[in-house]
């Protein structure tokens, strides 16, 4: 029995064409590497999601697997050295689904020395207490799996992901900054939102990009003009008092210049604008019918809620459970919460992440911030205590974000993740 436990989930290596990029193989070999250094009383546990299946469409069957081994082989190297020394157990997520339903891809994983677990639910003892762990998918009802096992039996996620993600990660070279390989850091509800925002701030013909900028710098003004316009017009203010004050007065020519440019403006959002809402107001109707909306719509619940009701279940049912683990959503995160102090934590993942910034300034759309959160946990017991390491392994993207980007958000930097203790102490 082991003595000590690492976990680490949603790897998601695997995918059509660039999706096939794996920006942390000297990372994670780097860690399998500290790893085989371990005690034989260790074990290494992957929560599910080690595979991109569901965005790899144009290989079939069996042959997946061999393919991404193919691309990632040095990892799969250390894999093979990492478990000839402590033991390497791969649990399934609904991105590798496949796995729990053909058992010629436990003999492949095997020689590599990875052991291939497809129960749902693992349980591991740390003293006289014991670990739950699950990936998480069975708590969403998106990507809950119906008849685990039937290979036919596949949840809404994953035509979702196999209509947008790979479709995009097949094209993605043909874009400017190859932006589109990024699409699986993205929560699929908010695709739509994310690509109009790539598609504006990258792809746009540069002069139509030129064209939008002074609309969308002094949208907010053009609406106060057209306000003081219809007082005006009502009789309630002589005169249309954002161009009439001393302030603006006191500007002389720029004054002048800035009422020609405003007016305009103001008259072609009118004409343009008034009819553009209303057909966003159906599209918008349309998507909340299809479940296609972006998360700040409607669209399945990625919260920590189900896995923090699931976790109240299973401490209230059994007592020995002290610690639950789970990942899928890939937040990393660590909880005190039952009623003796026991631990939910979640594992986070590798793949890049991409956060949605709301513009500055203007009315510019949304911009998407990309970090990484490499981490894992670790577990064992000490002096009669479990005791929950945490380490996270620091990685910065490339930059990424044009001038534009910049701009849009400027004074907004994004907020530091939730911190998460490096040490963790449960009395037993």
């Amino acid at each position: 029995m082991a003595q000590q436990y690492y976990f680490v989930s949603d790897l998601h290596m695997g995918g059509d064409a660039q999706l096939q990029h794996c920006d942390y193989t000297n990372e994670f070999i780097a860690f399998l590497k500290e790893l085989e250094k371990q005690s034989p009383e260790t074990e290494l546990l992957i929560v599910g999601d080690t595979f991109g299946f569901w965005e790899l469409t144009q290989v079939r069957g069996e042959a997946k697997l061999d393919h991404i081994i193919a691309a990632h082989q040095s990892i799969f190297d250390q894999f093979r050295a990492t478990g000839a020394q402590i033991k390497v157990t791969l649990m399934v997520g609904n991105h590798d689904y496949d796995l729990a339903c053909n058992p010629v891809f436990a003999d492949k994983l095997r020689a590599y020395n990875i052991h291939l677990d497809t129960s749902l639910v693992l349980i591991r003892a740390v003293g006289d207490k014991k670990i739950w762990i699950e990936h998480g998918q069975q708590r969403d009802e998106f990507n809950a799996l119906p008849d685990y096992g039937n290979p036919h039996a596949l949840p809404a996620g994953y035509f979702i992901t196999e209509t947008f993600v790979s479709g995009a990660s097949r094209h993605s070279d043909f874009g400017k900054g190859n932006w589109l390989k990024d699409i699986r850091s993205i929560d699929p509800m908010q695709i739509p939102d994310w690509i109009m925002s790539n598609y504006f701030y990258r792809e746009m013909n540069p002069i139509f990009r030129w064209l939008l900028l002074p609309f969308m710098l002094v949208f907010g003004v053009e609406l106060l003009s057209i306000s003081g316009e219809v007082l005006r017009l009502l009789g309630i203010f002589d005169y249309n008092v954002l161009f009439h004050n001393p302030v603006m007065e006191r500007l002389g020519i720029i004054n002048n210049v800035l009422q020609v440019v405003i007016s305009i403006n103001s008259v072609l959002l009118v004409i343009i604008g008034v009819p553009m809402a209303l057909v966003l107001r159906d599209l918008r109707r349309i998507l909340c019918r299809f479940r296609l909306l972006t998360s700040h719509g409607v669209g399945p619940d990625l919260s920590e809620e189900p896995y923090l009701k699931g976790a109240q279940e299973v401490f209230q049912g059994d007592n020995k459970v002290a610690v639950f683990i789970f990942g899928h959503t890939h937040a990393a995160f660590i909880k005190q919460l039952g009623p003796a102090g026991q631990v939910v934590l979640n594992t986070g993942t590798w793949v890049k992440l991409l956060r949605r910034f709301p513009a500055s300034i203007g009315y510019f759309p949304a911009v998407y911030f990309p970090s990484f959160r490499l981490n894992y946990f670790q577990i064992q017991e000490q002096n009669s205590q479990v005791v929950i390491r945490y380490v996270e392994i620091p990685k910065k993207p490339e930059r990424e974000l044009t001038w534009l980007q910049h701009l849009a958000t400027l004074g907004k930097q994004p907020k530091a993740p939730e911190a998460i203790p490096a040490k963790t102490v449960m009395d037993m």
